[in-house]
């Protein structure tokens, strides 16, 4: 699985079948992931649909940062996203606990289950 896969295949799969994530979470985050495969994703979900973007688009809530290894760790489930925060292999900015728990499910809609 490739980070585009995640956000191109897994997000949007996993959102289109559960649409009351985004709608639970209703904001727009950026992903900065970087390394090999990485790159600059949005998730806007504020929308109905449509919710992945490359590239920063729109003003976001909160951006989380990883390198494409960790960030595929956290998102296979081989590596706890509040581990992950707490060791500095994820970084959020600016840090909103509610909003960051509430994404912890998205992550996991990811994998494009």
């Amino acid at each position: 699985m490739t980070i585009q896969d995640v956000f191109e295949k897994g997000f949007a799969s996993g959102l289109g079948k559960n649409p009351e994530l985004a709608k639970e979470v209703n904001a727009i985050i950026h992903f900065d992931i970087t390394g090999d495969g990485g790159g600059q994703w949005t998730l806007d979900l504020t929308l109905p649909t449509d919710y992945v973007k490359p590239g920063f688009v729109g003003t976001s809530a909160m951006t989380l940062s990883a390198t494409a290894s960790d960030f595929l760790d956290i998102v296979s489930g081989k590596l706890n996203g509040q581990m992950a925060v707490m060791t500095g292999k994820l970084k959020i900015k600016p840090m909103n606990v509610g909003l960051a728990m509430k994404l912890g499910k998205v992550l996991a809609a990811g994998k494009g289950s």
